[in-house]
């Protein structure tokens, strides 16, 4: 999916202009709750259907690295925030791991869009007990089993200054970590005006990211699948 400037222009506006009319007619007067002023509306893009997907397995495999994707992830949105083709991501992340001489397994995580339990559950999930969580939008997280869910190994929150290197970079530490070696985190390139830049387009995708959710399905096999 591709968010251009006019789209975030676009919703900007309309989000503004439900706001004035909110201001101008307050909720008291007419009446409505917050659930019926919402009624009707649409979703950003249609939901996607996921029926006769596989469920995803418990691994067993101790060199297998679990890479759970968003739910928008390669069907929804196929480039991060920064503009990387999510194909490219995908292929760079496994090739790390495979580098280290461990197998990767990509799954769609359908019951959360926060990357910290993305990454969480795919190492939970993982035979190694390692796993890397991927938003659509190319925030990532290298997680560990046993760990809580904000106590991750490594966290790469700044999508647009990620490149391609970097994902690559992220697949052999988790795989290190899983190995026993030791690591050297990967340095993070920081922009405090990052933020700002993509605050709006940000939101966006994680707003489809959500609406995108199937508890129901939890975790299912990706690799191969649309």
């Amino acid at each position: 999916m591709e968010v251009n400037e006019q789209l975030i222009r676009t919703i900007t506006q309309a989000v503004v202009e439900q706001l004035h009319r909110n201001d101008a007619q307050p909720q008291a007067e007419t009446g409505r709750t917050a659930s019926s002023a919402l009624a009707g509306r649409t979703r950003i893009r249609p939901k996607h259907s996921y029926e006769g997907a596989v469920r995803a397995a418990q691994g067993t495999d101790p060199k297998e690295i679990v890479i759970g994707v968003g739910a928008a992830f390669q069907t929804e949105i196929r480039k991060t925030l920064g503009g990387l083709p999510l194909d490219e991501v995908l292929r760079n992340v496994k090739a790390g791991i495979e580098e280290e001489g461990m197998v990767s397994r990509v799954v769609k995580v359908l019951d959360t869009s926060d990357v910290g339990f993305m990454a969480l559950q795919a190492a939970k999930l993982s035979g190694s007990g390692f796993g890397i969580g991927i938003q659509s939008k190319g925030t990532t997280v290298i997680h560990q089993k046993d760990l809580y869910p904000l106590s991750n190994l490594e966290l790469f929150p700044q999508a647009p200054l990620m490149t391609l290197d970097t994902y690559r970079r992220i697949g052999k530490n988790a795989a290190k970590y899983a190995k026993g070696e030791k690591v050297t985190p990967i340095e993070s390139t920081n922009d405090p005006m990052v933020r700002a830049k993509f605050q709006v387009k940000a939101a966006l995708m994680h707003i489809m990211e959500t609406e995108q959710l199937d508890p129901d399905k939890g975790m299912i096999e990706w690799e191969g699948v649309r």
